[in-house]
């Protein structure tokens, strides 16, 4: 199970995580606290759905999200350093995105964008996931997010974890 494994790896390294959401609508945080002890390494996360909580929470550029329906590179980054901070975390994690198509928007797939930041990095992604209903949509990019996570921690040769780039 990946949270088991997250959980595993964060206890180690003493790392701490914060979790900002808006397509996953508290997915990420429910994953990663469905494990005993994640209070431990999870300080806490906030589901953000409109632009003024996200500026106003978060620190998201009001007038760069307000120019992409709120939903970038940046929006997703400046959520995840939001969070961070707004949590004193090590690491922010955020999502951002389409659950459905919107034809209105000229979305056709359903797509997030990831992002996850640490005083020494920021990371940014995009995942789609075509054909899916909302909450399949949601269950998935939650997944992506924590898969990533995992991905950021290599194992040394002792045995032990350290955070790296991805």
């Amino acid at each position: 199970m990946r949270a088991e494994k997250l959980k595993s790896i964060l206890y180690q390294t003493g790392h701490t995580v914060a979790v900002a959401e808006s397509l996953t609508a508290g997915h990420v945080q429910a994953m990663i606290s469905a494990v005993s002890g994640s209070s431990g390494y999870f300080n806490g996360g906030i589901t953000a759905y409109t632009l003024d909580a996200k500026n106003l929470l978060l620190g998201v550029d009001w007038t760069h999200a307000a120019s992409v329906d709120c939903v970038s590179e940046q929006v997703a980054r400046e959520m995840a350093v939001g969070v961070r901070d707004l949590f004193g975390s090590d690491i922010g994690v955020a999502t951002t995105g389409y659950a459905e198509p919107d034809r209105l928007l000229g979305v056709d797939i359903p797509f997030a964008y990831l992002a996850i930041s640490t005083p020494d990095i920021d990371w940014t992604g995009r995942v789609e996931v075509p054909g899916k209903k909302r909450t399949e949509v949601q269950h998935l990019v939650a997944t992506a997010v924590l898969d990533q996570l995992l991905h950021m921690f290599e194992v040394n040769e002792d045995g032990t974890f350290s955070l790296v780039r991805p």
